[in-house]
């Protein structure tokens, strides 16, 4: 194990931005091999990544698979069991949370209702014994720069919950943090508030240039505000890459069928192509393209076709193009999108979603239809359920 550095020392310089009149460091982040035990159970299994400097970083993954475990680590509160965390190239494993400098963003805000905004935000600075004038200064700016100056007088109980949230965005960045971590920020806002709050976080991230570390169970959060997402699965990330990459190219059938909706072809290999190879499932034959990135594997296919991916029609495709019969079992209406699930001899059911302007299938329960998609459409996935998870799991090239 790597001998405890100092803390004092600074380590390599940081990069600076300017923020509201505030300076804000940029810093990267390393965790290498980190495991978190709690008796028999495994909450983090030998984590490794690295979050370069001023990068936006989504830990997502369903309930209990270990991503608020992590971020407790990175944070402080939590001591792993094994491994190392590094800020830079500064290492910060066996640090207390008070000298990381780090700001923490939670779910429920854990603002203090007796005090007004203008005092919440103030509060790290004055147990940081800031001077009162700088301590002024810093607060009225960084109110400015989440755009609460007018309400610093305020009780957050007079607030509505995106105010709130932003009351606790400037708290933790008011005193100029080394990197900002926040664990479901969002999950208090109802989905029309949320969405609204995703873009104005992720503009702040922007604006800010701080190192973000965010944890969610949301796909939907973590593919529209990150610059890469971690996918999280028993205490291991499973897959790290840009939100673009990770579901366009999922790696394994979990990743798939964690981000996004996804529709899963299981057959066999039945030899090779022009352009890639072919596979049997359910009593049909599907051409499969290799220019998604993936090789041609040997033996068991798992394909993963999206539901925006898939054509309906009235008649069968044309050559070139996989083709399918089936029936229209249930369908709805959501404004913009119509979403079929269709009924299909040998493949079961597949799930499908058309532009509601581009549809020209008449949408009737029991409808015959026929489905067909390119054979670029599909992405050959690792099977969970038989293929060991991946190790540890060091970043993926960007």
């Amino acid at each position: 194990m790597a001998a405890e550095t100092d803390s004092r020392d600074p380590g390599p310089a940081p990069r600076e931005s300017r923020r509201g009149g505030a300076t804000a460091f940029q810093h990267s982040l390393s965790l290498r091999n980190v495991t978190k035990r709690y008796g028999s159970v495994t909450a983090a299994d030998n984590v490794s990544m690295t979050v370069p400097t001023g990068e936006f970083l989504t830990l997502l993954g369903p309930s209990g698979s270990g991503k608020t475990t992590i971020l407790m680590m990175i944070a402080g509160f939590v001591d792993p069991t094994a491994g190392d965390i590094f800020v830079d190239d500064r290492r910060i494993t066996n640090l207390p949370p008070e000298k990381r400098n780090f700001g923490m963003v939670f779910q429920g805000y854990a603002l203090f209702p007796h005090m007004t905004v203008y005092d919440n935000v103030a509060y790290p600075l004055k147990v940081r014994r800031v001077d009162r004038g700088e301590i002024d200064s810093k607060v009225r700016a960084t109110l400015d720069f989440v755009r609460l100056g007018e309400l610093a007088d305020r009780l957050p109980q007079q607030l509505s919950g995106g105010q709130q949230q932003r009351v606790a965005l400037a708290r933790a960045l008011s005193f100029s943090p080394d990197m900002l971590l926040l664990d479901e920020p969002l999950g208090a806002l109802d989905k029309k508030l949320r969405t609204e709050v995703q873009l104005e976080l992720k503009q702040l991230h922007q604006r800010v240039g701080t190192t973000f570390v965010y944890v969610t169970h949301d796909q939907e959060e973590a593919l529209s505000m990150s610059d890469r997402v971690a996918v999280i699965r028993d205490g291991r990330i499973v897959q790290i890459d840009t939100p673009r990459e990770l579901y366009e190219r999922p790696a394994t059938r979990f990743v798939a069928d964690f981000l996004g909706k996804s529709n899963f072809i299981v057959g066999t290999v039945a030899g090779g192509t022009a352009d890639g190879f072919a596979y049997e499932a359910g009593g049909h034959t599907f051409s499969q393209a290799v220019a998604n990135g993936n090789a041609r594997p040997d033996g068991k296919v798992v394909a993963v076709l999206r539901p925006e991916k898939i054509n309906v029609s009235d008649a069968a495709a044309g050559t070139g193009v996989n083709c399918v019969e089936g029936e229209i079992r249930n369908w709805s209406y959501f404004g913009t999108t119509l979403h079929f699930t269709i009924r299909t001899r040998g493949i079961g059911d597949i799930v499908v979603d058309v532009p509601a302007w581009r549809n020209q299938v008449v949408s009737e329960v029991g409808r015959k239809v026929w489905l067909s998609w390119d054979p670029d459409a599909t992405v050959i996935v690792a099977d969970d359920e038989q293929d060991s998870r991946a190790d540890g799991a060091e970043d993926a090239p960007r």
